[in-house]
């Protein structure tokens, strides 16, 4: 037990970036923590920091037993928090991020229901279109929408993410409605620019099993699809959303599909982990809640919105 609290301190240290800031967070005096560091190099026979006049940094070995470490650290205090939690039910501070449309959309409503279900439990949510580090940001969980391409995390999937091509009747009546892939090179198109670049290559069925790859562009383009979806509202062009996030407006007419025969690939929405052994309950409880609540059958798929 006390090298892994060494090995806590050590992370401390590289977190906050100095001796003395994390023995004041510790409750030490600067003095023991040298000490404990000091032991914790001797008895894993490697230098762990550099240290200078002014920054501490990790060594190679240092660096690897900050990876590994921290799994070790996070499984321990997991487990203690399980146990404690055994017969008082799930608490502490959930810290969660997640898009901020789908968020403020189909994450917040379902709040006051989950925190009734846990008294105990506070949460902490940060809508963000950014991809954050989960471990480096300090959050349990994040909400992630699309295809996932980071293998240190842990994700289940919560529900199927439809997309399709939809535009405003007004556009359509004044520029025509496209009839194959080929005709949105004519069209104006509004492209999202966001973390995983400008994507402006719409990929789409071919229905007999292939896919065909346009290239689009036009007046608009934007980080967000807040942004985009106003832009196709207003008679802008074509967008290429998740249903989730213009079902209301297709239902109501205000945007139409268009070329429902050449359907886009789905994606998925995921509850996204850091990776380690032992999930903490409260994570475990939130991501049983919103598979609960999404599923097969989400509400934005439902005829009328659940």
């Amino acid at each position: 037990m006390d090298r892994i609290g060494d090995i806590g301190l050590f992370l401390r240290v590289l977190d906050l970036g100095s001796i003395s800031a994390a023995a004041r967070s510790l409750d030490l005096s600067v003095a023991v923590a040298s000490q404990r560091l000091q032991r914790l190099e001797r008895e894993l026979g490697v230098r762990l920091l550099h240290r200078t006049t002014r920054r501490l940094h990790a060594t190679p070995e240092g660096v690897v037993l900050a990876e590994q470490g921290r799994a070790l650290v996070d499984d321990l205090e997991a487990l203690g928090t399980s146990l404690r939690q055994a017969g008082t039910g799930v608490s502490g501070t959930l810290r969660v991020t997640t898009s901020s449309s789908f968020g403020r959309l189909y994450i917040s409503p379902l709040l006051p229901e989950f925190l009734a279900l846990h008294p105990g439990l506070t949460l902490s949510v940060n809508l963000t279109d950014n991809v954050l580090d989960l471990v480096s940001a300090g959050f349990d969980l994040a909400i992630r929408i699309g295809v996932l391409d980071d293998s240190t995390l842990v994700a289940r999937r919560l529900a199927n993410n439809r997309r399709l091509l939809c535009a405003a009747p007004d556009y359509l009546r004044r520029r025509g409605t496209p009839r194959t892939p080929q005709d949105l090179a004519r069209h104006d198109c509004l492209v999202l620019v966001g973390s995983q670049g400008r994507q402006d290559v719409w990929r789409l069925g071919d229905g007999a099993g292939g896919e065909i790859a346009v290239r689009v562009r036009g007046r608009i383009e934007a980080n967000t699809g807040e942004l985009l979806s106003d832009a196709a509202l207003a008679g802008f062009g074509i967008a290429l959303h998740s249903t989730w996030h213009v079902c209301a407006d297709l239902r109501a007419g205000r945007l139409v599909q268009v070329l429902p025969d050449y359907p886009l690939a789905d994606t998925g929405i995921y509850a996204v982990m850091p990776q380690r052994r032992l999930v903490p309950p409260r994570v475990r409880a939130f991501v049983d809640f919103l598979a609960g609540r999404f599923g097969d059958n989400p509400p934005w798929e439902q005829p009328h919105g659940g």
